[in-house]
């Protein structure tokens, strides 16, 4: 049996101690993890089989109603907001989806992974495609949408876990729907596994060969300079010396480590993604112009007597159809929400890419790697707004239960008000990389400027002008 070796340097300070830690406890972080699988069969199966919650229901007092709040007012908002602050943890040490496909690939055939599980754009896809169905089923409100959803994703990783990899985390890694999502966000972290090269060099100068550290998501932690990829889950924290939990600034990933090799498809997820179909989804249903499209398409359908669009309600894992609720989608509703979810998403889209262009063009010619790092540049303000708007679910829950916030309106301004100045910063520092004029930087910094305004703009429609 081959033993890790792994060599420290003396323990300077606290965090590499807790880097240390979590190398040392994988036993106990496991039965941590597989105490939050329970939590989440619980929660995502038993609600299903128990009626409907009533007007007078509670979230401290219905299962239903408490499994909703869990999951969407609480999990999937703190869960982004965490991985802002400390990276990857929900993914290395929490996230069910992640353990069982961990142990599923432990114990299945261990195939080599195909190169279409390998293609970058899956979390894309996967992102947009999942958030329009959600809004579609209406995946925060219901308990059964809930189950097809989630329960789709974590069965889906179990069935990769066991085809491809051994003790890996394949899933994770290419295909999770939010984890192209969760790598942009812990590129903000302020934490990371920081690799010394020197110290891995002399190490092998040495000819010392510790054993290999099981790094599930497959990360190449020798040339590992980011976040993004990394589950932080300690493994590997003191492996040659050269690896250990450190702080660093919130902007040196997206300054000094994106532009070096530049993701066309995290452009895509920033720019269309995040900042536009996310908007879109959380707007339709309190936008006027979603109601005044259906009703003039209605009005246009009845004077000429088709009529089928209107009456016609697919079952509830197509659209939305929960009558003794008064909830019910018909193919004209479901059709002009997808319309207006992705016309939202390509107009928001391509006026950020018109601009995020024009500022690339100012900074000199054309360079397609520059305007990939300056879209880099916009991930705070995507960040507060998805978490804004999954917050908003947090808010709704709270105040049917009688519980107001009086101090929400002005926390979520100033939440913009900050994320769009972070965005202004890490944009004057990625152009001072590409040009020295200050001229040049003003202009550029102006045009992502403008595009911050138009994602602001949505934001300030959905909470304040509708």
């Amino acid at each position: 049996m081959t033993t890790t070796v792994f060599l420290s340097r003396p323990q300077s300070d606290v965090w590499q101690r807790i880097g240390d830690w979590l190398a040392q406890h994988q036993r106990q972080i496991r039965w941590i993890q597989w105490s939050v699988v329970a939590v989440y069969a619980v929660l995502l199966v038993v609600p299903v089989f128990l009626p409907m919650p009533g007007n007078a229901a509670h979230i401290w007092d219905d299962l239903t109603r408490f499994a909703q709040f869990a999951f969407w007012g609480i999990w999937w908002p703190m869960v982004l907001f965490a991985t802002v602050l400390v990276g990857r943890v929900w993914c290395g040490l929490l996230c069910p989806e992640g353990a069982i496909s961990e142990f599923s690939s432990r114990h299945g055939r261990g195939g080599g992974i195909p190169r279409w599980v390998k293609w970058n754009g899956w979390p894309t896809l996967a992102f947009a495609s999942t958030t329009l169905y959600g809004q579609m089923v209406s995946v925060y409100q219901y308990p059964k949408p809930a189950l097809l959803v989630l329960g789709g994703s974590t069965l889906a990783a179990a069935a990769v876990g066991y085809l491809y990899g051994k003790e890996k985390r394949v899933w994770c890694r290419y295909l999770c729907p939010v984890g192209g999502v969760f790598g942009l966000f812990a590129k903000l972290a302020p934490l990371h596994f920081r690799v010394d090269p020197e110290v891995w060099r002399e190490t092998q100068r040495a000819g010392l060969k510790p054993g290999p550290v099981n790094c599930a998501p497959l990360v190449p932690l020798k040339t590992m300079r980011g976040a993004s990829d990394c589950h932080m889950c300690g493994r590997c924290s003191g492996f040659r010396g050269a690896i250990r939990l450190a702080r660093r600034s919130p902007l040196n990933e997206i300054v000094h480590v994106a532009g070096e090799h530049p993701n066309p498809w995290e452009t895509v997820l920033i720019v269309f993604g995040l900042m536009g179909v996310a908007l879109g989804a959380f707007h339709w249903s309190v936008s006027p112009w979603f109601n005044a499209a259906k009703q003039r398409v209605a009005e246009w359908l009845v004077e000429r007597g088709v009529l089928w669009p209107l009456e016609i309600s697919p079952p509830w894992w197509v659209l939305t159809n929960y009558p003794e609720r008064n909830d019910v989608l018909s193919l004209l509703d479901g059709t002009i929400l997808i319309l207006y979810v992705l016309t939202t998403a390509l107009a928001v889209g391509l006026a950020i890419t018109l601009l995020l262009a024009l500022a690339t063009l100012c900074l000199g010619r054309w360079n397609p790697a520059r305007f990939h790092h300056l879209a880099q540049t916009l991930i705070p303000l995507a960040a507060a707004g998805v978490f804004l708007g999954l917050s908003a679910l947090s808010v709704t829950q709270l105040r049917m239960d009688g519980i107001d916030l009086p101090w929400v309106a002005e926390a979520r301004a100033a939440m913009l008000f900050l994320a769009s100045g972070w965005s202004g910063v890490l944009c004057w520092h990625v152009t001072g990389l590409y040009c020295k004029p200050c001229g040049r930087r003003v202009l550029a910094l102006a045009s992502v400027g403008l595009a911050v305004a138009i994602t602001n703009t949505g934001w300030f429609l959905f909470f304040w002008g509708w």
